[in-house]
């Protein structure tokens, strides 16, 4: 007779965890060690962009190379999430040896702990254990999570996903949803997006979605990283388009999970009209943008009696006297109201110096908001003037978002 599992909390804040790969089971699973405050070490020969873009912000620590014993030197868990069934067993023979509690993505049966089914509502975590059977855990959680979020429909009734195909396990006609998953915070998706991701048989996912998002989906779901890491690796946007496209026309149901909103800057109207030559259908999903939500989680409102009537969103991917720009810059240092700026943090220095060459007081109000609702939040306050070189010293990175206007003091007082 098999023994049921023990179920336990583990307070990770400070404490080493090792993960063994650097893939998509891998993304799927930091971003929760991460949120529960552990010192993360990663092990693996290569990382996806997503895992990159964590150990160039900081988060955690990266070994370039296979796994050695001396890894888990002061680990209180490992992670195995490679598919290396010859590998997986070695690390998870040193953990043994050492006592340390190993989940292994390969095979569960050979592993000392099991990762639940987890959802979180507020300050309540609910983990469902299957019993072995990732699929059982997988329902019973998303039952959980609908009373927990009692999300009802408009006729009253819980919400019900779209059923298979009886013959294939498939739904009969493949299709594409372009999810917005809001500023970072993964409570801001919307209901209708979160309830697709759970539904998806495919999610294509950029490197500023939340990661506690990916964590949830179902064991079986194929994650494709296509994060566009700025300045850095990346997938050109015309094989995203064919991913969408080929994985859709096999009957899957895909989900495109893009940070923010899919058309604030996010090429999502390239990804549906792709889709459109292809005949496959596309739903588009809105996401709470960051160009409203970082100034709001600052205590910045874009507008504000008496202050400002206007804002106006603008990219800063480019710099000002580049001959790709479409921005108007001159134009934009004329007028009153309050200046979002995206992806502006390279060029800050330019922007700035262009707005005030253009007429706008070096003394306005600014702020630069990095990782905007997420637990690693950061608001620096300064002004046009001055607040590219106060960026810089701090060592502000992407994502970032700058905001230039009275707004930026209107509700300090």
């Amino acid at each position: 007779m098999t023994s049921s599992p023990y179920p336990l909390g583990l307070r990770l804040d400070g404490r080493r965890v090792v993960v063994v790969g650097g893939g998509a089971v891998a993304t799927r699973r930091v971003p929760a060690l991460l949120d529960a405050g552990a010192d993360v070490l990663l092990v693996a020969p290569e990382l996806t962009p997503a895992l990159r873009a964590r150990v160039d912000a900081g988060r955690l620590h990266w070994v370039p190379r296979r796994f050695a014993p001396e890894d888990l030197d002061g680990a209180w868990l490992v992670q195995v999430a490679i598919d290396d069934p010859m590998a997986a067993a070695s690390v998870s023979a040193v953990a043994a040896e050492r006592r340390i509690f190993c989940v292994r993505a390969d095979d569960r049966t050979a592993a000392t702990a099991w990762t639940p089914a987890v959802t979180r509502h507020g300050p309540v975590t609910v983990a469902v254990l299957g019993g072995g059977d990732p699929r059982r855990a997988m329902t019973v959680r998303d039952a959980i999570r609908d009373l927990l979020a009692v999300r009802l429909a408009p006729d009253g009734t819980a919400p019900t996903q779209s059923r298979p195909d009886a013959s294939t396990g498939r739904r009969q006609t493949g299709r594409v949803a372009l999810v917005g998953a809001g500023p970072g915070d993964p409570e801001l998706i919307t209901v209708r997006g979160w309830r697709l991701l759970t539904e998806a048989d495919v999610v294509v996912a950029d490197r500023l979605v939340p990661g506690l998002l990916l964590d949830e989906l179902r064991p079986d779901v194929e994650l494709v990283d296509a994060s566009k890491i700025p300045y850095g690796p990346s997938r050109a946007q015309e094989e995203i388009n064919q991913i969408l496209v080929d994985r859709a026309l096999t009957g899957a149901f895909v989900v495109r999970l893009k940070g923010g909103d899919p058309y604030v800057f996010g090429r999502g109207g390239e990804e549906l009209l792709a889709c459109a030559e292809a005949g496959v259908p596309v739903t588009v999903v809105p996401g709470v943008t960051s160009s409203i939500a970082a100034p709001a989680a600052a205590g910045i409102p874009v507008t504000h009696r008496g202050v400002a009537h206007e804002f106006t969103v603008v990219s800063g991917h480019l710099a000002p006297d580049s001959p790709a720009s479409l921005v108007r810059w001159d134009a934009l240092a004329g007028l009153r109201g309050t200046l979002v700026i995206l992806m502006g943090l390279k060029n800050l220095a330019a922007i700035t110096a262009t707005l005030i060459a253009h007429g706008r007081p070096p003394q306005t109000p600014a702020a630069v908001v990095q990782e905007a609702t997420t637990g690693v939040q950061r608001v620096l306050r300064s002004t046009l003037g001055a607040v590219a070189a106060d960026a810089l010293a701090a060592d502000l990175r992407p994502p970032a978002v700058v905001v230039v206007g009275d707004v930026v003091d209107a509700l300090n007082g």
